[in-house]
């Protein structure tokens, strides 16, 4: 019998793995000032861009094994001051890569978001006392639809442009998402939303992990291309096929 793995990374762009800033440890009371961002207590950020060395070695690694992935990018970085900057013009090295591997169709672009956070007020940013997690997923309920409908609006078109290809599959961050998110991808083109989730809707697919091994850049920078290569070389050895989210 055919086994088929879809492998699928997301947060490649988003300035969430600088600003998302929150610790678990201690009953959260690590949130303290700079305590979240130490390595035994920090929960997610900061930690580096994918480089296009990085980028390079990941897509020899899917040539050796005959693998695809589905990457999941953020359209644009937010900065301290919330401008938004598209993914090419602020890595444009790793987008480079990123798009040769595109071209060679051993990697498919979803849209995982415009900026990953809420700007609202900058709440995006790290906070003196506290957790900000909440801060960075992007399409809550409670935002209004005219927003829900901008930002895959503007994701959709800079991905599609800069990657010249079609981008009809939306991963959420976070996986949060409302029916004002699912009416605006409809509207906008999107056949399929993936993520964590069961939720069902007749205006469009929705679909939960199985068969999915959904995973973070950050477990790339943290544990190196030597964690990603050995997940790969296991799901090869095991018989698996590898394929993109379709």
């Amino acid at each position: 019998m055919n086994k088929t793995i879809y492998l699928r990374m997301d947060d490649v762009g988003a300035s969430s793995k600088i600003y998302e800033q929150y610790s678990k440890k201690l009953r959260g009371l690590a949130n303290f000032y700079f305590l979240k961002r130490l390595p035994y207590f920090k929960a997610w950020g900061p930690y580096d861009e994918l480089s296009a060395v990085d980028w390079s070695s990941i897509g020899d690694i899917l040539v050796k094994y005959n693998a695809k992935i589905t990457v999941g990018v953020t359209a644009t970085w937010v900065n301290k001051h919330g401008n938004l900057i598209p993914y090419n013009l602020m890595y444009p090295e790793s987008y480079a890569v990123l798009y040769s591997l595109v071209e060679k169709n051993i990697v498919q672009i979803a849209c995982h978001g415009l900026t990953h956070c809420v700007l609202d007020r900058n709440c995006f940013l790290p906070r003196l006392f506290s957790s900000n997690r909440s801060s960075h997923r992007e399409f809550w309920d409670w935002l209004p639809y005219s927003l829900h409908y901008e930002h895959l609006s503007k994701s959709k078109y800079l991905l599609e442009s800069i990657f010249n290809c079609s981008v009809d599959l939306l991963i959420p961050p976070g996986n949060v998402f409302s029916d004002k998110t699912i009416d605006a991808a409809h509207k906008l083109g999107f056949t399929s939303i993936n993520c964590n989730t069961s939720i069902q809707s007749p205006k469009i697919n929705i679909f939960g992990n199985e068969n999915i091994h959904a995973f973070h850049d950050r477990e790339v920078k943290i544990y190196g291309l030597s964690w990603f290569k050995n997940l790969i070389a296991a799901y090869h050895s095991d018989g698996y096929a590898f394929d993109i989210i379709s």
